[in-house]
């Protein structure tokens, strides 16, 4: 079912008296979410995305814009009207219900020509269950149950009506790290084998990159980029998108293009075609190539093992952060007695902004 979202505003009135202007949590934002397709809507807390999904299920009306569902506009239409599908963060299970009786719940909801038969609503259940692998833990109760097994449960829950359109609120955030990395790419899974357009919400940016078909990324109601996940972070459009994608992050540094060449403080690190001018600089973790005659020098704070590669922790006076990480091969580690350690950089993995607007430059670099 494809999606589409026209020039969706929502208001809110601001719980500040002295402030006559309103909260703006999602501000004209304009998408077309292909049918089948998995899009994780990305951006830090309080950014607009959880209201973004809560105006596409129907829990809260948008002030201005409209939402289609294929053809239908369903703007006006109640949420237990539009076909949805939705996996709230903290699962929302009944307790005093067994796994087949919380999977069951949204079809004994169901009245008239819409309900269907006692037979066919066990029958729907237990694929659903079998689908997201919990058909043997039928008969327990959420609290004999892990988190990644309640988990399992609510996805089945919202897949049993058949929805046009599946809704995932943070639905990792409560499980460990392992959990996440197992769950999610049952998340994956489960929407490839259904292909169902699913709408998936985080603030973990490893999370949506690694599942998403697409992704948009919000700061404050305002969409910043949509695209393929490795399309953004090779080529983000502003400095805001590219610090919030990349584990570790990007690192960021006071730069100046000065005689075609760009200098961080006294380094003259790559050829740079623009007009003099203060730039914000990133470079990638993986951007950084250890040279003994690199132009980029700096002080070495310390290595960190990652097992197949190493980080390597240095310091820069034109560094913004407080420190630089670089990511390198274990066979290139620095000798960490030295207190020094040179790099060259790659032009590919080196982004600058505009040091007030911080949008990107379009510029080759070498």
């Amino acid at each position: 079912m494809k999606v589409v979202l026209q020039n969706l505003t929502k208001r809110f009135p601001n719980r500040n008296k002295k402030i006559k202007e309103d909260v703006v949590a999602v501000s004209d934002f304009s998408f077309e979410i292909p049918d089948g397709e998995l899009i994780g809507l990305l951006g830090p807390s309080g950014c607009g995305k959880s209201t973004t999904l809560n105006l596409i299920c129907g829990l809260q009306k948008p002030t201005s814009g409209r939402i289609f569902f294929g053809e239908d506009d369903v703007t006006d239409l109640p949420p237990e009207n539009r076909g949805v599908g939705l996996v709230f963060q903290n699962y929302a299970l009944y307790p005093h219900l067994t796994v087949r009786q919380n999977i069951l719940f949204p079809l004994q909801n169901l009245k008239g020509a819409e309900r269907p038969s006692k037979e066919e609503m066990l029958r729907r259940a237990l694929e659903a269950a079998k689908l997201v692998q919990i058909d043997t833990l039928m008969d327990r109760k959420p609290s004999e149950l892990s988190g990644g097994q309640q988990q399992r449960v609510a996805i089945a829950r919202a897949l049993v009506k058949m929805p046009r359109v599946l809704l995932l609120d943070e639905p990792l955030s409560n499980l460990d790290a392992r959990l996440r990395l197992q769950t999610r790419e049952e998340i994956r899974r489960i929407q490839r084998e259904t292909g169902i357009t699913t709408v998936f919400v985080t603030h973990d940016q490893e999370e949506a990159m690694s599942i998403s078909d697409r992704i948009v990324v919000m700061k404050d109601g305002v969409v910043q980029q949509i695209g393929r996940p490795q399309d953004v972070y090779d080529s983000p459009v502003n400095l805001f998108v590219a610090k919030f994608l990349g584990t570790p992050p990007i690192n960021v540094f006071e730069g100046e293009v000065r005689g075609g060449l760009l200098r961080l403080g006294e380094d003259a690190v790559l050829k740079a075609a623009l007009p003099d001018q203060k730039v914000w600089v990133g470079i990638r973790p993986e951007g950084f190539a250890p040279e003994q005659a690199g132009p980029l020098h700096c002080e070495l704070r310390a290595v960190e093992v990652m097992g197949r590669d190493i980080s390597v922790v240095a310091g820069h006076p034109a560094c913004a952060g407080t420190a630089i990480r670089a990511i390198i091969r274990a066979e290139d580690r620095p000798d960490t007695q030295v207190g020094t350690v040179r790099f060259a950089l790659k032009p590919h993995k080196v982004f600058l902004f505009h040091r007030e607007s911080e949008e990107r430059l379009a510029v080759e670099l070498s």
